[in-house]
């Protein structure tokens, strides 16, 4: 019986995987060139010339450029956040208001690329349980939620930048990255005793059904996880070029690396907040950060910050003096 005859929620995105577009190896051969010809000392351009070429393959177009660039930030509430010590039952539907109101960190960043903002609200009036206790969606939940987030760059882009927001998800997102990867809980974590605990607590209760990635992402994730997944995998169907944020977002994407190597070759990690489980979790997909930040918000703004660095890559790319002529527009 194939996947598809069972008619598992699952499914489809199993067979999405199973066929994932490939980069445009002609487009990324074509960049190449013209950065060997670009009128500057050979390697002297460093990565710049490296995310020139990454974007002229997953772009199909060996002239790349970032015109609509789009931060989109999925926000989603946890039933363990009650429990975290000094946690703000309101603080993600306040945080989700500030965005609204152009208050937030996220939005100063993003005016200032020029990029479009949009927020998605994953039912924050409805926490998923407890992941110590319960899993966090059904399966054919968490199935729906990852199409949800697979439509929701519908509007379109040619630079997607993924945050997200959710107390609360941090813990999930340390539950689920030592699910696919292993470790000790207080390596996933930030080592405090709650933390650590209600990760431990977490693998403990889901023992023995996380070795599948997808069924780790329903049972130890959330919402956001699973909407940043299906985003992710949207863009790669599309040919967007993925700036992926912090902790969580990076975890979300993990759960694609685990299933199908080579399912993030389209994505760039923005920057490392400088948390150990964050850069640790970088090493581990095998992606070095364009920026080292030290933020270590969620919601969006180390990746809208590497937008300036991307499209700047692409502008020296397609811009610049080459030897073979004074000038190649």
């Amino acid at each position: 019986m194939t996947r598809a005859a069972t008619g598992l929620p699952f499914d489809d995105i199993r067979n999405l995987l199973a066929g994932l577009p490939q980069a445009d190896e002609a487009a990324r051969a074509t960049a190449r060139a013209r950065t060997r010809d670009l009128a500057v000392p050979e390697g002297s351009l460093g990565r710049l010339a490296d995310i020139a070429e990454w974007m002229a393959a997953w772009q199909a177009n060996p002239k790349p450029a970032v015109t609509r660039p789009l931060v989109a930030i999925f926000a989603a509430t946890h039933g363990i956040a009650a429990d975290i010590p000094g946690a703000d039952a309101h603080a993600t539907h306040r945080l989700v208001e500030l965005f609204a109101a152009g208050g937030a960190a996220v939005n100063q960043v993003a005016l200032q690329a020029e990029a479009g903002l949009k927020v998605f609200d994953l039912a924050l009036d409805m926490p998923v349980p407890d992941i110590r206790t319960e899993a966090a969606l059904s399966e054919a939940a968490c199935a729906a939620t990852m199409a949800f987030g697979m439509e929701a760059i519908a509007g379109g882009t040619d630079l997607l930048c993924i945050g997200a927001a959710g107390e609360g998800g941090r813990v999930a997102a340390a539950a689920l990255a030592a699910a696919l990867f292993g470790g000790r809980p207080a390596d996933r974590t930030d080592d405090s005793d709650f933390a650590s605990g209600a990760v431990a607590a977490a693998l403990a209760t889901h023992e023995g059904h996380l070795a599948d990635p997808l069924e780790a992402l329903r049972r130890v994730g959330g919402r956001e996880f699973a909407a940043i997944a299906g985003a992710i995998l949207a863009a790669r169907y599309q040919r967007i070029p993925v700036l992926l944020d912090g902790f969580v977002v990076c975890t979300a994407a993990a759960v694609l690396h685990r299933l199908k190597p080579g399912a993030l070759d389209h994505c760039l990690a923005a920057h490392c907040s400088g948390e150990p489980a964050h850069a640790r979790l970088l090493e581990e997909l095998g992606k070095e950060p364009l920026l080292r930040t030290g933020l270590t918000s969620e919601e969006g703004a180390g990746a809208a910050l590497a937008i300036a660095l991307v499209r700047s890559a692409a502008a020296i790319h397609c811009g610049m003096a080459t030897r073979s002529q004074r000038w190649s527009p």
